[in-house]
């Protein structure tokens, strides 16, 4: 059914891209190589993984579906530095995992016991804005010591893309001019959003060399960026906060 040889580092980036929002979800096996869908429990958060074979050191696999604990990989291989060697054979519940001289065998969860995988919705995000993922973290923590709530957006006036917080008597803004940035389209777009799920998805995004975001009015924002050197792909996707009058 499955083996593959892939990087740790590589491995565990994937992992990280999913335990930011969820602790279990269902991994999808092709012979294109790995996928997973899952939404946290609050229905607030949705996490869209690929993982293509060209990621892999080499990769051999069928069409199954599996169930995995995320945060019981991520406590397994958060030391781990190597190859890793990835083996599932044909109707087995354990995933055979070897690594430095150690050999892990991981019984999977029951993929009816996990959530079934969400639709992504389709929504009209006409803001979109091109920046490097260590700048757009860094925002996010100093934004997270004012506030536990961050309104992003786009003013077209001034060609700026913009992150505010507003605590009970202090207050931040940062803006990024268009030449901080890898692409931005000057419509306006604005919404809010709890800094608790940002700064999760920001210390995966931090690692990417650019994050598309993609913002409109009072709408959800959809965060697009590559993993693995390009051999895979996460998008999240974050409900906005409703502002009080």
């Amino acid at each position: 059914m499955l083996k593959a040889t892939i990087d740790a580092e590589v491995f565990k980036e994937s992992i990280d891209a999913i335990s930011a929002l969820v602790t279990e979800c269902r991994l999808r096996i092709s012979e294109d190589g790995f996928s997973a869908r899952a939404v946290d429990t609050a229905n607030v958060a949705m996490v869209s993984l690929e993982l293509r074979k060209e990621a892999f050191d080499s990769f051999a696999g069928s069409t199954a579906e599996i169930g995995l604990d995320i945060q019981r990989l991520k406590n397994i291989f958060g030391m781990m530095s190597g190859i890793l060697t990835i083996e599932l054979p044909e109707n087995a519940n354990k995933l055979q995992v070897s690594v430095q001289g150690y050999r892990y065998s991981i019984t999977l969860l029951d993929t009816n016991t996990i959530r079934k995988e969400p639709n992504m919705p389709k929504l009209e995000l006409p803001g979109k804005i091109g920046i490097a993922g260590n700048d757009l973290n860094n925002a996010i923590k100093a934004a997270a010591i004012i506030s536990d709530k961050i309104a992003m957006g786009i003013d077209p006036a001034k060609s700026v893309f913009f992150m505010v917080a507003e605590g009970d008597s202090d207050h931040i803004r940062r803006e990024f001019a268009k030449d901080e940035l890898k692409s931005l389209s000057p419509v306006e777009a604005r919404s809010l959003f709890s800094i608790d799920y940002l700064k999760d998805m920001g210390k995966v995004m931090s690692k990417a060399e650019n994050v598309e975001i993609h913002l409109g009015i009072d709408h959800p924002v959809r965060f697009s960026f590559d993993i693995a050197n390009g051999g895979g792909h996460v998008e999240y996707l974050l409900a906005p906060r409703i502002e009080a009058d």
